[in-house]
C-alpha cells in the first residue's frame, strides 16, 4: 500500500514538472546588454537601447513633452529622439498619443521625478511587443532608450556578454 502511494506522489510530481516546461513557442529569446530596436508606430528603426534590469519602466528620449486635452480626453504630445532620428522625409515629427499614466520614477541619480507614460509597440526579432514608455529628455545620456524589466520579463533572457543580437538575427533571417 505504501509503495502505491509513493508511486502516485512521484507521478504527481512529474506532471507538475511537465506543466512548467515551456512549449517551443514560449521559449525566451536572448538579448544582449544593448540592442537596436524599432518603433514601428513612429516609423523609427535602429534605435540604440540599453537593457536595464535595474529599471522597472522603459524610457524613450523625447523633447517638447506636454500633456494636452482634446474632446475631454488627455493626450501626450512629444518629439521622439533627436535630429539624428528623422522620419522618411528628413524631419523630426511631433507625435500625439493617448495619455496612459503619470508615474513617479527614480532617475539614475536616485531623484524622484514625474513622467508621462504612453503605450506603443516595439519590434524585435521580427515580432511586435506592446510596451509602456515613460518620456524624458535623455540628451545627456549615451542611449536614447532604456528597456526596463517590466518589458523584458517573460519575453527575453539577458546575456550581458553579448550585444545587438536582435540585429544579427534579422540579418541572418533576411
Amino acid at each position: 500500500m505504501e509503495r502505491s502511494t509513493t508511486t502516485k506522489i512521484q507521478k504527481s510530481n512529474l506532471v507538475k514538472k511537465a506543466s512548467r516546461v515551456k512549449e517551443p513557442s514560449q521559449v525566451k529569446a536572448t538579448i544582449g546588454w544593448k540592442e537596436q530596436i524599432d518603433l514601428p508606430e513612429f516609423g523609427l528603426t535602429g534605435i540604440p537601447a540599453k537593457i536595464d534590469t535595474g529599471a522597472r519602466t522603459s524610457v524613450l528620449h523625447c523633447s517638447h513633452i506636454r500633456l494636452i486635452q482634446r474632446d475631454n480626453k488627455r493626450f501626450v504630445e512629444f518629439v521622439p529622439l533627436d535630429a539624428s532620428f528623422q522620419d522618411a522625409w528628413g524631419k523630426q515629427q511631433k507625435w500625439t498619443l493617448p495619455f496612459h499614466s503619470e508615474r513617479t520614477i527614480k532617475n539614475s541619480f536616485g531623484q524622484e521625478e514625474n513622467r508621462y507614460v504612453v503605450k506603443t509597440v516595439v519590434r524585435m526579432f521580427g515580432q511586435e511587443y506592446p510596451i509602456e514608455l515613460s518620456l524624458r529628455d535623455r540628451s545627456d545620456m549615451e542611449f536614447p532608450m532604456l528597456l526596463g524589466r517590466s518589458f523584458i520579463r517573460e519575453k527575453f533572457l539577458v546575456d550581458v556578454s553579448r550585444s545587438n543580437l536582435n540585429r544579427s538575427n534579422i540579418k541572418k533571417t533576411s
